[in-house]
């Protein structure tokens, strides 16, 4: 039976139809798929940038807790610092001030004098020289005489040997010395200081460690004590 130009026309009709709504339906297909992989996709991005910012803040958190570190021992080791300095100052004004009292030694002749005989006996202990040169003060030679006078006879004795000293009458010393003798052997090689500088001097290292305890405490973090 042949088809009429009606049916021919409803088929194809109905096959456009058919085939837009196959197309309609892929289109929607597409559309979803790609709406699923976008939205993976950029769950994907999202995480990964948010992985990232997490690390550089972690990262940057680090960072700054670490100057933060750094920047508190720098403070730290300049309040030391400022603390040892105060202290050092204070111990040299301590002794300055007692280099300035040295002078007042010399004013009373009857200490002076029983210092320089300690002093000259010391000295030839020290030295254990046959032969010996004082060098003084210029107005302490003839206090210094007396205290060689005095010391041979006892040094004569303690150590059983004679012995010639001789004060130097040309080169004395400096004038701002406050008193005390230096002693030499015969050819001037071997020197023994007893200057008052000298001995105070010697006592302040001697005594530095009581000093600082009775200045500034004692050191709780010092474990040996000698």
């Amino acid at each position: 039976m042949a088809l009429t130009d009606a049916d021919v026309q409803k088929q194809i009709k109905h096959m456009m139809a058919f085939i837009e709504q196959e197309a309609s339906e892929k289109v929607e297909e597409i559309h979803a798929k790609a709406e699923e992989e976008f939205n993976i996709e950029k769950g994907r991005l999202v995480q990964t940038q948010r992985v990232k910012i997490m690390e550089y803040f972690e990262k940057k958190e680090k960072q700054i807790e670490q100057h933060k570190k750094i920047q508190m021992s720098n403070l730290m080791n300049q309040a030391r610092l400022k603390v040892l300095k105060a202290r050092d100052d204070m111990i040299k004004e301590l002794l300055n001030d007692a280099r300035q009292r040295l002078a007042e030694v010399a004013q009373d002749p009857a200490e002076y004098s029983t210092l320089l005989e300690g002093l000259v006996l010391q000295g030839f202990y020290r030295l254990l020289e046959p032969k010996v040169t004082i060098r003084c003060r210029q107005q302490d030679v003839d206090v210094v005489q007396a205290a060689v006078d005095k010391s041979i006879p006892i040094y004569k004795d303690a150590v059983k040997s004679n012995i010639v000293v001789k004060i130097d009458q040309e080169r004395f010393l400096p004038s701002g010395v406050c008193g005390g003798v230096e002693l030499y052997n015969d050819n001037g090689k071997i020197k023994v200081c007893n200057t008052l500088e000298s001995r105070l001097e010697l006592i302040a290292q001697q005594m530095m460690p009581e000093i600082r305890v009775s200045l500034f405490g004692a050191n709780t973090n010092r474990k040996f004590l000698d």
